[in-house]
């Protein structure tokens, strides 16, 4: 089975090929991304408008390569998959657009995928992990710790209740004159500074229920920089290893709750897996690795080209999918927000 997936849901277009071979394992036979951060970094930040026109001029240029990178003819793709949402909706229209194009032209099945779905499923991309497992779903727009009994089968242990970890990162690496994008910023600064120079607050830290709050930590970070302005390049070190070193200790404590409340839900963890673009952070994985020890689980961390947005993490959800029987109509409407748990209500740091 070979799938084609079109990720455009941010600021990153992306096409790839993914298929199994005789034995049900996946190959990734192309994966094409092209970045917007060049576009975007003037303003600091992802602008809707720029990013749907970039979608529009590249996304097919990017099918054509994936095609091309993958030596498969467009008759040899068995289904097209798009991130059908959460994302931004001008965005998410073109590459849910682009993919329906396809499946009429061609009479193949058409599979609207969460993104959401795409990294709580990279695992079995990579490792092929098998249910159930608790995901940590960590990225500039979301935040949650997720228990994965199943494809489509999603229960939500804990969110944030205000800023995503990618969205904390990104702020304090603007409030610190660290340049767009600014996650990996804060954390090449925080390689050379001192962690404990400032005592800055753990956020829910010891609470029963796996939730997360950054909004705190962020404007302690303010706080503790106001007072020594005009910050020198050490300061600005110190001050980010020192928020990072908070984010590491709140992220292994939620996690350790939700850990604690998975078997009520799901039984006993295959894997701790980690998953989204803050998950490259290695300070972070370092600590998700030293809680799985802890544990008794093994940590699943994906290869950083498969932690951001990218088309094979959204063309595994659809294989995934389509080898389940499940597949959409062309009437299939993109969503902005769509949580992989219906049941849950959407929070604003879960932006889902």
């Amino acid at each position: 089975m070979r799938v084609l997936g079109i990720e455009t849901t941010c600021d990153e277009t992306a096409a790839a090929v993914v298929e199994t071979d005789g034995a049900g394992r996946p190959i990734i036979r192309s994966s094409e991304v092209l970045s917007q951060i060049a576009a975007h970094a003037a303003y600091g930040g992802v602008v809707p408008e720029i990013a749907a026109r970039a979608h529009v001029e590249a996304v097919d240029h990017m099918v054509a390569r994936a095609l091309e990178r993958a030596g498969v003819e467009l008759s040899d793709i068995d289904g097209f998959a798009a991130a059908a949402g959460p994302g931004l909706i001008g965005g998410v229209m073109i590459g849910l657009t682009t993919a329906k194009a396809l499946s009429l032209v061609t009479g193949k099945p058409l599979i609207a995928v969460n993104h959401l779905e795409g990294h709580a499923l990279t695992p079995r991309l990579v490792e092929q992990v098998q249910f159930p497992y608790l995901l940590l779903l960590a990225s500039g727009g979301h935040t949650q710790l997720i228990a994965v009994r199943g494809v489509g089968d999603y229960v939500r242990i804990g969110t944030t209740i205000d800023d995503a970890i990618g969205e904390a990162f990104d702020k304090v690496a603007k409030m610190l004159g660290l340049p767009y994008p600014g996650g990996p910023q804060v954390e090449r600064e925080a390689a050379k500074g001192n962690p404990e120079r400032f005592h800055l607050p753990r956020p829910m830290q010891g609470r029963p229920v796996a939730d997360f709050s950054l909004s705190g930590l962020k404007t302690a970070v303010r706080q503790e920089a106001q007072k020594i302005l005009p910050l020198r390049a050490s300061d600005v070190s110190d001050l980010c290893a020192s928020f990072q070193a908070a984010v590491v200790d709140v992220v292994a404590d939620r996690t350790r709750v939700a850990l604690r409340g998975f078997r009520d839900i799901a039984g006993h963890p295959t894997a701790l897996v980690v998953a989204g673009g803050v998950a490259a952070n290695m300070a972070i994985r370092r600590g998700l690795e030293r809680l799985a020890a802890e544990s008794g689980v093994r940590l699943v961390a994906p290869p950083l080209a498969l932690c951001t947005d990218n088309g094979a993490i959204i063309a595994w959800a659809g294989l995934e999918r389509l080898r389940m029987g499940i597949q959409d109509d062309l009437t299939v409407a993109a969503r902005p927000r769509w949580p992989l748990d219906a049941s849950k209500d959407t929070r604003a740091g879960a932006k889902a």
